[in-house]
Formats: structure tokens, C-alpha cells, sequence
């Protein structure tokens, strides 16, 4: 009777698209009950593969799949029924559904790599970034990497990339294995996805090899793996010209095959890459405008004409005015901000050459402000208001909504859980807004359920409380509930994210003697600098800037763990590469400092400090507080059109001072150093000022606010300001 169902089954897969199929499976729909769970998945599976993904029939599998879920105990059909019906489940047991996951992975030894990649594009499907499941993948994968080829490699990480996960171990593993038969892929489909796997991460050397073979390669590309090309060079940050006029030349033949999106997608690239082809994009331009006029949908209205902007010389046509117009009331903040961004920048540049053009613009950015503020004030869900503002960043935005956006949230603070205070902290994070009531209750609500959230999601929330130098109420006890469950799952964080998560507790100040020593020490250290080689540049940079200034933090604050400065060469490298810009404000604060001082040998400009801290300004005084001249202790000055800098790294002139005197650090401080709209101290120079204190400084921070205000608008002033700092005079 089974294998007659089965048969049955496979008949219907085969005729799923057809009229009979179609009312065959209605007539089946009460015998699907009956089948066992392995017909059941490839029956499922079966429907999934031929666009069915909302068909009634696939309904009813969800609801079976749903009632024996505690039954399944096979990795593998449980994978393929939630890839299968993953869009017609509730939130409730998708959750379900992720658990079940991870239970079936954690009890079987082996698991092969196929069913992972399922677990992965099941978490795609539902726009999910689960990291107790993506850690578990990973670990399989890494476990398999012997047995995956090219192509697997390329879908994990196009997965990875779009679930916003990475893992620089399996970097390592997949560059590896792809650079040592660099020459085995020589046919257009898989040569994209080795460009696309090893382009970001490869040395010199194969970065080189790579770009030759895409140049010679090109004519062969199909329509998708230009743009695959495309995007892989933008990330790369490649302006190769040889390679770059290629995908120029043979994107003319590919451009009507490409949908609205990957359109905006590819402009978006050619842009980035400053590819200079008039002819491709005024293709280009007459294909974005082609479907913008038909375009019914909103997000794909306001990602064309955010596109649109970007294009070199556009001339904007009245057209698109009144399609942005027609389309506000239905959009979300995310789809605004992109339209405001291109309208803020036409107006600006006096691209609206129609008679009005600019009147219109003004009233149009009035209507667009007005539908952000309304479609804010209609929000009464913090869940949804939290994913929309996931995308929602820019000038617009920060000047318009930014303050109105934060003030909803406080009126939706009573919806903040568990399950959305990372989602909250982003969010802060991305708009540096120090809100005491939604930081007090993002700390209770974490303490609260400490153990429900993943350790990694705990990281940003203790980011956002470091970055901004914020202390909740139970600081301690918010912080030592952070640690202990980080330093309890320590394994959960890649080498790379260990140091970020020291520097981030550093600058909070604490300093886990689990984590301290976990960091520094040779094998870690090596196996960092090997990990470093395949992360992006920007990443790798922030990583290594990171380590030095926890390093420093370690050396001043816990010299109990006898932990070595060693980034004396590198802060070196850092400083010899960098030029100092001798900019007007600084010119002037000097010139005022002279004057205070009496001579322009009293005071050292742009100094580093032992452990390589920068200063803007040092000066000594005495116990009378009369300055001291460093020509008269022999320190070497650099007269640079008047204005002493001292960039000595060991700080060779650097002296014991006489008895009762004091080194003072004057520091300015933009509006960087400060959250939004406060005048509350950051961490960062908190930590700074920390440091100079325990150097032995007397800190001066001047912020801008201050400077900048029309107390100090005139030089006496100014003087007279200066002087009460200098001397502590209250």
C-alpha cells in the first residue's frame, strides 16, 4: 500500500503544472496524512522545485509536518520539509522548526554538508539570522571541507553573505583548497565563483592570475556572472581599467536580459568602480527609466531612482518627479530615505532644468518628510518598526527622523524583549543616540533573560553600552552577568571577534582574566594573523587597531598580567604612513597658546605619548604653575611654519620633570567624541583621558560645543578660556 502511494506520489510531482495535476492533488489532499515522512519530503520537495510555494497542498504539508514534528528524527527529510514549505509557516513554528534543527544536528556525529546547506537556505527563505544554527553549520562544513567542491563553496557563501554571517576559519579552509587548483577552473560558471570566493581575500600574486584570466574569459560570460564579476571587483575595491572596459563592452549585449533589480544592482557597480562608458550608461539610464515608468511596486521605484542619482551627468526629467510623488504614501522609511537622498542631491546640483523644477523638489521633500513623520506615528509595533529601520540610514534620515524615531520607541518601550534588544541596540548604535530609558531597559530586560540571548548578540549589546559610555542603573550587575555568559562561551566567537569583544569590555573597563589570556598568547596570536589574510580590508584593519588598543589598555590597567607592549613597530608603521594636516584650528589654537604661555618653545603640538597615544597639544608647568621650556630640557622640536610637532614614538625626549611640575595634555574635541545631541563623553575618549591620567598628564578636553559657541566669539575670550584650563582656575 505504501509503495503504491509513493508511485502515486510521483505521478503528481510530474504533473503538478498541469490542469489534471492540479485537481489530482486537490482529490489527494486527504491522503497526504498517510504517507510516510520520506515520500512526504520528496513530494514536498517536489512542489517546492516547481514554484509552488503557496499552493494549498504545500499548506497542508506544513500542517502534518507541524503535527508529527516531534516524530522526525531524520536530518535529512527534516531539512528538505523546511526549505519546502518555509513560506507558508507562522513565527511560532518557524522557532519550532529551528529547535528541532538544532537538536537532530547536535545528536548525530555525522551530518553531511548537503543537509546544512538546506538549514542555511531554510534560514534565507525566512530572512533569519540564527546563530546557534549558522555555528552548527559551520562547524559541519569545516568538518567536510575536503569533500566540498567549488560550487558548494560558492553557494555557503553567497548564503553567508546574504544572512549577514561570516567565518573566517572557513575562509581560510575554502582559500586553501581553491588556490591550490587555481588553474582546474577554466569554463566561465565555475571561474565566476572562484573569482567570487578567492577575489576578495587572494594575494597579489593570484589577484593577479584572476584578473588576467577575467579579461580573457569575458567575451564568455553570461549576463549573471558579469554582475557577479561586477560585484566581486566593488568588493575587492579594483579599478582594474583593462578589465573593467571588458565587462563594459560585453555588458551591451547582456542589458535587456537583466530584471529591474539586478539593473539598479549593476549600475550601482559600474558607478563604484568609476567605469567610464557614456554609451552604457545612457543605455543604462533609458532602460531605468523604462521600468520606472511601469514600475507598481515601491521598493523597486525608490531603488531605481536612488540609482538614478548616481549616474554621472544626469539630467532629471519631470517624470520622475511625479512617480516619486505618486509612490510616498505606500512606501516604508527605508524606501523614503532612498528618494530623499536623490531628490536632496538634484537639488543641490541644479539638476532640475524644468521651469519649477526646483520648486516642485522643495515640495515634494516636504510631502516625503511629512509621510515619514506619519508613517512613525502609525507604528504601534516595535518589531515591525525595528526590521524596517534595519536598512534606514543617511543624511536625510539622521536630519529629519532620527530624533521622532527614538521617541517612538520610548513610547513602544514596554514591547522590548529578549528576542529584540539586539535589533534595538543597532539601532542605537547606527544613530550614536544616548536615550537613558531605552538603555536602562535594554540592561533589565538582558539581565533578565541573560541566558535566553546567543553570547554573539550579547556582544552588541555591550557595544552599544561601551561606544557610549553609558552606565544602566545595575551597572555591575549588567555587566558581570555579560561577562560571565561570554566567558562561558567563548567557543561561540571566531579569533578575530575574540579581540573585538576585549577591546569593547577594555573600554568599559574590564578586563576577564579568561579572555586576557586567552588573547595573548602565541598560538592565538598566530592563528589571528592567518585569519587576518582572508577578512576585507576594512575589517582587517579595524581588527588590528583593535588588538593594539586593548594591548595598551592591558599593559596601563592590569600590568598584574605581565603582558608585553608589543605594538610599538606597528603603531610605528601607522604614524610614518599618516600625515599630519596642520589644519587652521589647530594654527590658531597654537598661536593663542603661545600667547598664554609666553613663547611657542612652552608648548609641543600633535605628540605621542609613551604606548602611542596622539595629543593635540602638551605643555609642562612648574609648581607655580609657570610653563617650562622643553629647549631648555634639550626635547626636540620640528618647527613646521612656525608650529612645533613632535612625532617621536619612543618620545626619546621625554625627561623626568622637576619636583611639583605637571605635563598637561590639551585636547579638542569634535563631535565625534560625543552621542547625539549630548554632551556626554563617548567611550572612546573616556578611555583616552583614562590612559593620559595614569601617564601622568593633567587632561584638558575642550569640546567643540564649547569652543565653537558664541561665548568664545572673539580672541580675548578665547584667552581668557583657555588660560582657566590651563591653570585649573574654577
Amino acid at each position: 500500500m505504501e509503495s503504491g502511494m509513493e508511485c502515486t506520489l510521483t505521478k503528481l510531482c510530474g504533473a503538478v503544472n498541469t490542469l489534471e495535476g492540479r485537481d489530482a492533488i486537490q482529490r489527494a489532499l486527504d491522503r497526504l496524512e498517510r504517507l510516510s515522512l520520506p515520500a512526504l519530503s520528496k513530494f514536498a520537495l517536489c512542489l517546492y522545485k516547481r514554484q509552488r510555494h503557496f499552493s494549498p497542498v504545500i499548506g497542508k504539508v506544513a500542517h502534518i509536518v507541524d503535527m508529527k514534528l516531534d516524530s522526525i528524527q531524520d536530518i535529512r527529510i527534516l531539512s528538505v520539509l523546511m526549505i519546502s514549505i518555509s513560506d507558508v509557516i507562522s513565527q511560532h513554528f518557524r522557532d519550532r522548526l529551528l529547535h528541532k534543527a538544532g537538536q537532530l544536528l547536535e545528536e548525530k556525529d555525522e551530518v553531511h554538508f548537503n543537509y546544512a546547506k538546506r538549514i542555511l537556505q531554510f534560514l534565507q527563505n525566512v530572512k533569519l539570522r540564527y546563530h546557534p544554527l549558522l555555528e552548527k553549520c559551520n562547524k559541519i562544513f569545516l568538518k567536510s571541507a575536503s569533500h566540498l567542491d567549488i560550487h558548494s563553496i560558492s553557494l555557503i557563501l553567497g548564503l553567508y553573505e546574504q544572512l549577514g554571517f561570516d567565518n573566517a576559519e572557513f575562509r581560510l579552509v575554502a582559500k586553501q583548497l581553491l588556490s591550490e587548483n587555481i588553474d582546474v577552473y577554466y569554463d566561465p560558471e565555475t571561474f565566476a565563483k572562484l573569482f567570487f570566493i578567492l577575489g576578495p581575500m587572494a594575494g597579489s600574486k593570484v589577484r593577479e592570475r584572476l584578473l588576467v584570466t577575467a579579461v580573457r574569459m569575458a567575451e564568455e560570460f553570461s549576463s549573471y556572472q558579469v554582475l557577479v564579476i561586477l560585484k566581486t571587483m566593488q568588493k575587492m575595491k579594483c579599478r582594474n581599467s583593462h578589465l573593467l572596459k571588458k565587462m563594459a563592452s560585453v555588458l551591451h549585449k547582456h542589458l535587456d536580459s537583466y530584471h529591474v533589480i539586478q539593473l539598479v544592482k549593476l549600475t550601482q557597480y559600474l558607478v563604484v568602480l568609476r567605469c567610464h562608458d557614456p554609451e552604457l550608461f545612457a543605455k543604462l539610464k533609458m532602460l531605468l527609466l523604462g521600468f520606472l515608468k511601469s514600475s507598481v511596486i515601491p521598493a523597486d521605484t525608490a531603488a531605481i531612482i536612488r540609482v538614478l542619482a548616481m549616474l554621472p551627468s544626469f539630467q532629471v526629467e519631470e517624470v520622475i518627479i511625479n512617480k516619486a510623488a505618486a509612490v510616498l504614501p505606500q512606501c516604508k522609511l527605508h524606501h523614503l530615505n532612498c528618494i530623499a537622498t536623490a531628490l536632496v542631491k538634484w537639488n543641490h546640483y541644479d539638476q532640475l532644468h524644468w521651469q519649477n523644477g526646483s520648486e516642485l523638489c522643495v515640495k515634494l521633500l516636504q510631502k516625503l518628510n511629512d509621510c515619514g513623520f506619519q508613517r512613525l506615528q502609525n507604528a504601534n509595533n516595535l518589531n515591525l518598526l525595528l526590521e524596517e529601520l534595519t536598512h534606514v540610514n543617511g543624511e536625510w534620515f539622521e536630519e529629519v527622523l532620527s530624533e521622532e524615531t527614538v521617541a517612538m520607541c520610548q513610547r513602544l518601550i514596554d514591547q522590548i524583549t529578549w528576542a529584540n534588544v539586539l535589533q534595538l541596540s543597532f539601532f542605537l548604535i547606527k544613530t550614536n543616540h544616548r536615550c537613558p530609558s531605552l538603555l536602562d531597559r535594554i540592561a533589565s530586560v538582558t539581565v533578565e533573560n541573560i541566558d535566553k540571548i546567543h553570547p554573539f548578540e550579547i556582544y552588541f549589546i555591550l557595544f552599544l553600552f561601551s561606544a557610549l559610555n553609558y552606565d544602566p542603573p545595575a551597572n555591575e550587575e549588567f555587566f558581570e552577568s555579560c561577562i560571565q555568559r561570554l566567558t562561558s562561551n567563548l567557543s561561540c566567537f571566531g579569533t578575530h571577534r575574540l579581540v573585538l569583544l576585549g577591546h569593547v569590555l577594555a573600554v568599559a573597563g574590564y578586563f576577564p582574566p579568561v579572555l586576557m589570556t586567552r588573547i595573548f598568547n602565541v598560538s592565538f596570536l598566530s592563528k589571528l594573523d592567518a585569519q587576518l589574510e582572508v577578512l576585507p580590508d576594512v575589517l582587517k584593519q579595524r581588527v588590528r587597531l583593535c588588538l593594539m588598543k586593548l594591548n595598551r589598555a592591558v599593559c596601563l590597567e592590569c600590568p598584574e598580567f605581565h603582558i608585553p607592549w608589543f605594538h610599538e613597530h606597528y603603531c610605528q608603521r601607522v604614524f610614518c604612513n599618516s600625515s599630519s594636516q596642520i589644519n587652521p584650528l589647530r594654527q590658531h589654537v597654537h598661536r593663542v597658546l603661545t600667547e598664554i604661555l609666553g613663547g611657542s618653545h612652552y608648548a609641543r603640538m600633535s605628540v605621542l605619548t609613551p604606548y602611542c597615544y596622539e595629543i593635540d597639544f602638551e605643555c609642562i608647568l612648574d609648581e607655580n604653575k609657570k610653563p617650562l621650556s622643553y629647549v631648555a630640557q634639550n626635547t626636540p622640536l620640528d618647527d613646521v611654519e612656525g608650529i612645533c610637532l613632535t612625532h617621536d614614538i619612543k618620545d626619546k625626549g621625554r625627561k623626568a620633570l622637576p619636583p611639583g611640575a605637571q605635563r598637561i595634555a590639551l585636547e579638542f574635541l569634535d563631535s565625534k567624541a560625543f552621542s547625539k545631541d549630548s554632551h556626554h563623553l563617548k567611550g572612546e575618549s573616556a578611555l583616552k583621558k583614562r590612559h593620559l591620567e595614569m601617564l601622568g598628564y593633567r587632561v584638558v578636553q575642550i569640546p567643540h560645543f564649547e569652543w565653537n559657541s558664541m561665548v568664545l566669539s572673539t580672541k580675548g575670550e578665547q584667552l581668557e578660556y583657555l588660560r582657566r584650563h590651563l591653570y585649573g582656575i574654577q
